[in-house]
């Protein structure tokens, strides 16, 4: 089996199992979506709508990851996107397409700046991602609350822009479709052009990738770039989902979800290789488990160890070393030859 294969089994296994689990509580229902008010709906698909955002941010958490690196800052810069893009649009002009598009675009502008920032500390500066990230992770949620004054900028229903969380294009909602394609273009610029490799390059040996003549710096300071835009595209969906801008709690505790999701889908902590799919079987992992935890009767405080437990499942389904512990005593010895044993 093709190794890049081999290594989405397990998580597609527990994604199949949660599924099944939740046919079996609450009928095909579960998965087959219907179309209500011009647009698909359903159980799944609305747990593939609200993950969106998630997916959006893991696959860039993938890019960075892949190059050895993290980005704790995802969550606060997903509370800035919405901020921007929410202060701007409020106001007299807020059904103005014009007005949303500079709002959007404002926000992706501010969202990529950081980003950028973030991998300069990380490339030009020496300085430990989990370090450079955890600033911003810190006093990222202050910058929102001073963009927003303190308060939560609300948009009117009237306004195009909460068609990017609440509206559909050909019955599919729009989060989905924007997640779908950002998930297109990253992999046909990972994995249709040179990019994939000089990821999986810097990510296994920076140096090695240095003597080579590959611009390691310049690629370190690219993926958190995008890092940043993803999260700033998430922030402004969510934000569209709602009407508003949430500093405090918009995003919260997004990028560890994040990084479990990247985790789950087979990609290394340690740099080198990624899996975008697998990120994505993660994402829907996690979003399936949510809704699992309520279906089958348990209380929401079950949400964090549920999750724990599956990262465990998955993680210790794709060692080798563990499977072949656990098959050992299932295995017979070989006779010996002219023992008779």
């Amino acid at each position: 089996m093709n190794p890049y294969l081999k290594r989405l089994v397990w998580p597609l296994g527990v994604l199949v199992v949660l599924i099944v689990v939740n046919i079996a509580i609450t009928g095909f229902d579960f998965l087959i979506p219907g179309v209500q008010d011009g647009r698909l709906n359903g159980a799944f698909v609305n747990i593939l709508r609200r993950s969106a955002p998630l997916l959006i941010i893991a696959l860039g958490m993938t890019l960075v990851i892949a190059t050895k690196g993290i980005d704790l800052s995802v969550g606060a810069v997903y509370a800035i996107g919405a901020a921007v893009a929410c202060q701007w649009i409020s106001g007299p002009n807020e059904n103005s397409v014009g007005t949303v598009l500079v709002a959007v675009a404002l926000a992706l502008a501010v969202a990529a700046a950081i980003g950028a920032w973030n991998g300069t500390m990380v490339a030009r500066f020496g300085i430990q991602p989990i370090v450079a990230t955890l600033i911003l992770m810190i006093a990222g949620r202050g910058i929102a609350q001073l963009i927003t004054g303190g308060q939560i900028p609300n948009v009117a229903d009237t306004s195009p822009f909460v068609e990017l969380g609440r509206g559909a294009i050909l019955t599919v909602p729009v989060p989905i479709v924007i997640a779908a394609a950002v998930l297109t273009a990253l992999a046909v610029l990972t994995r249709r052009t040179a990019l994939g490799m000089l990821l999986e390059s810097v990510g296994g040996n920076p140096e090695a990738s240095r003597l080579a003549g590959i611009r390691a710096k310049g690629i370190t300071v690219l993926v958190y770039l995008v890092c940043g835009l993803c999260a700033g595209l998430a922030g402004i969906i969510g934000a569209a989902n709602l009407g508003s801008a949430d500093a405090n709690n918009g995003g919260l505790w997004i990028e560890l979800d994040a990084i479990l999701a990247v985790v789950i889908g087979g990609t290394a902590l340690l740099g080198g290789r990624f899996f975008l799919l697998g990120t994505t079987i993660g994402v829907a992992i996690i979003g399936t488990l949510e809704v699992t935890i309520i279906n089958v009767g348990l209380s929401s405080q079950w949400q964090f160890t549920a999750k724990a437990i599956v990262v465990l499942a998955v993680a210790l389904l794709q060692s080798p070393e563990f499977r072949a512990w656990t098959l050992r005593p299932l295995r017979r010895t070989p006779a010996v030859e002219g023992t008779g044993r």
